[in-house]
């Protein structure tokens, strides 16, 4: 965290003018703060942002040991950081030091300044996001996850925590000499990892991702029974822009996401041909990006809300819950994305997240480090897995059923692999089997003629075709043989007679068989699968959510 202070602290923490000062006055209350007053705990849904005019004000971050100082406010000075703006519970303690005098501002005064004041808006949203890495750099606090390099349930709980952008600090069994003592003090086993320690209290058990959502308080709360104007089922590019430009433009918009924030974009080390990035973007990257517009714009977001069921007897359309509760919308969009197509392999499952993977993120790239891996597809998925992991492992195969690259892969991509002599692109071959005693130890491939190699390699990147996450959808609205949702001019007559379409017009460009629901993205049938097309998706149908929400 030292280093990002260091080369960031002005932008961290700006001085705030007199003339900004006054302005914001106009979005809250003034108040009396006296020494060793708490003002925000770690978990405190909507902490109001603190504008401090005179005194003194500590912010600490919580942990195991103890407390590690992170800043301190004085006049001219402003508290908060992204959870402020999302309505989720504080990762930091804030406690005054000197008495003085502070500008309280609200949640709702906060949307207020970032929407309507340019210039406190870019100074609040800046310092924001550098506030949260360098919590997230610190790599420190009250929340703990004990794990170990070699359980897939670790792994599947910091990709968790990683890319919805949660800090926490983090300890394997097998490396970190305290473990054993920390393990005792919570009367935890070393069988029982991977626990999460929550706010240095709670002790969860291998958690779902529900269960450390609420723990963490990672969601704003929020009324189910309101009627949202749109409710985005996927918060993929697709999903992100559909929620950005519908809150933007004054809808009440809620975005459910399973996982994370990015889809299967996400899960990309480096995207090169986004329009805007010419040095490129991580796929987190991006999707952290939209996010914080989507929210600075008013748009409520909550991860680990999975859809199980969609309703669509009569409007507005009622949307269940893996948690059993249920939201209720006037317009869906439909972002639910695809996901890549697992091997036919009997045993496969046995070795996700311990040894095959489905992302090729920092997070698995330092598993893989010094070693052998194979990457598995001949998209631009798969090389850009294959070009950042040539990076750090001593060898990448990439191992594709046809005679090359050239009809599936961007063409930059084609030259940096035939360039890069820590690559091997192995055509006309597949992954036969997969061995190992709970770990992935060795991978077994068939060429064309049939022939059998065995290589001693514990790490396959999967990244084959795309299978759409929409079976919730399935006689509710109409879908193609392959299972993705089609739209607009796509929908024939009996699709349309099936689902009993009610109105006299024909189905907008991006709707589905049903009034007011809209796909977008990779879940649609016959859509482009880039970001930019995702992106243009998104946005395109809002116009369209405009339009139904006025019938």
């Amino acid at each position: 965290m030292a280093s990002l202070i260091e080369t960031r602290r002005e932008q961290m923490f700006p001085k705030l003018t007199p003339a900004q000062i006054d302005r914001l006055e106009a979005y809250g209350k003034r108040l009396r703060i006296r020494a060793g007053e708490l003002l925000t705990e770690p978990g405190d849904r909507h902490a109001r942002i603190l504008v401090v005019l005179s005194g003194a004000i500590e912010v600490v971050l919580p942990g195991i040991a103890g407390e590690t100082p992170v800043t301190v406010h004085t006049a001219g000075s402003f508290g908060g950081e992204m959870s402020a703006l999302r309505g989720a519970g504080s990762s930091v303690r804030a406690r005054v030091r000197e008495d003085g005098e502070v500008i309280a501002i609200e949640h709702a005064g906060l949307l207020r300044v970032v929407q309507n004041d340019a210039e406190l808006s870019e100074l609040f949203m800046r310092a924001f996001i550098l506030r949260r890495m360098g919590l997230i750099q610190a790599q420190q606090g009250d929340v703990v996850l004990i794990g170990s390099s070699h359980s897939a349930a670790t792994l599947r709980l910091r990709q968790f925590l990683g890319r919805n952008g949660f800090p926490y600090a983090s300890l394997d069994v097998d490396r970190d000499p305290d473990v054993a003592a920390l393990l005792e003090r919570f009367q935890v086993g070393v069988d029982e990892v991977p626990v999460v320690i929550c706010r240095g209290e709670a002790v969860l058990r291998n958690p779902t991702n529900e269960q450390l959502v609420e723990c963490l308080r990672m969601n704003p709360e929020f009324d189910h029974e309101t009627v949202r104007d749109l409710i985005v089922i996927g918060a993929g590019p697709s999903g992100l822009a559909a929620a950005l430009y519908g809150a933007s433009e004054g809808l009440d918009v809620l975005v459910l996401e399973t996982t994370a924030p990015g889809g299967q974009a996400g899960t990309s080390s480096k995207i090169e041909n986004y329009l805007g990035f010419p040095t490129g973007i991580s796929g987190q990257a991006l999707a952290a990006r939209a996010l914080v517009q989507a929210q600075k714009f008013g748009a409520d977001v909550a991860v680990a809300g999975t859809v199980v069921r969609l309703l669509c007897h009569r409007r507005p359309y009622r949307i269940e819950l893996a948690s059993g509760r249920v939201v209720h919308a006037r317009t869906i969009v439909v972002a639910t994305g695809a996901e890549y197509r697992p091997l036919a392999i009997e045993n496969l499952s046995q070795f996700v997240g311990a040894g095959v993977y489905y992302a090729a993120t920092y997070l698995e790239a330092q598993i893989c480090r010094g070693e052998e891996a194979i990457v598995v597809g001949g998209g631009n998925s798969a090389g850009q897995a294959a070009v950042f992991l040539a990076s750090g492992c001593r060898h990448v195969h990439l191992l594709v059923r046809s005679s090359g690259l050239a009809a599936t892969m961007s063409r930059y991509l084609i030259r940096r692999i035939e360039e890069n002599p820590n690559i091997t692109l192995r055509p006309f071959t597949e992954i036969a089997a997969l061995e190992g005693n709970g770990q992935l130890e060795r991978v077994i491939w068939r060429s064309r003629g049939g022939e059998r190699e065995a290589r001693d390699i514990g790490h396959v990147f999967l990244m084959t075709g795309a299978v759409p996450n929409a079976r919730w959808l399935e006689g509710w609205v109409a879908l193609d043989e392959k299972g993705f949702v089609r739209t607009g001019p796509d929908l024939s007559a009996a699709d349309l007679e099936a689902t009993r379409w009610p109105l006299a017009r024909t189905p907008y460009l991006l709707e589905t068989s049903r009034p007011g629901i809209f796909a977008v993205g990779d879940v649609r049938a016959g859509s482009i699968k880039r970001v930019a097309a995702a992106v243009g998706e998104g946005s395109t149908a809002v116009q369209f959510v405009h339009r139904a929400l006025q019938e």
